[in-house]
């Protein structure tokens, strides 16, 4: 079941809030899932099991997303196929990068806010499973690309 946020940083470019629910909405829906996830399997895993389980989540609850998808880099006018892949993109508008690691570092964040300028996405989730708590491996980003 989808859930409105009460989060207001979600606007659209025109200062209005329509975005607000839909993004809320979306990430309501993979927070949910990833809680579901962690406290099954816990932390101390690889990333690919946590990401595994959480498309299993969200195949359940109905949301569509694509599994690592890949963003060529535009650069001075010429696309560039590097090779770049988000471990998912949710309804076509949230980015989410799975971790499994001791600590998330600037260069995990920097590449979500990258991935998001690339991909000209707005809001993105990093979600770090190797936590005892999840609230504390979860980082979301706004991008104003």
């Amino acid at each position: 079941m989808l859930t409105k946020s009460a989060n207001t940083e979600d606007t659209d470019t025109n200062g209005g809030h329509g975005s607000q629910l839909v993004h809320g909405s979306i990430t309501n829906s993979i927070l949910g899932a990833a809680y579901r996830v962690h406290s099954k399997l816990g932390p101390g895993l690889l990333e690919r099991p946590y990401r595994a389980c959480l498309c299993h989540e969200l195949q359940r609850l109905g949301v569509s997303f694509e599994v690592e998808k890949p963003f060529p880099v535009e650069y001075d006018g010429v696309i560039i196929e590097l090779g770049y892949r988000v471990d998912l993109l949710v309804e076509d508008k949230v980015i989410v990068e799975v971790k499994a690691v001791e600590t998330i570092l600037p260069v995990h964040e920097a590449q979500l806010l990258s991935y998001l300028k690339l991909s000209h996405k707005r809001i993105g989730l990093l979600i770090n499973f190797n936590v005892a708590r999840l609230r504390q491996g979860i980082r979301r980003r706004i991008c104003g690309y």
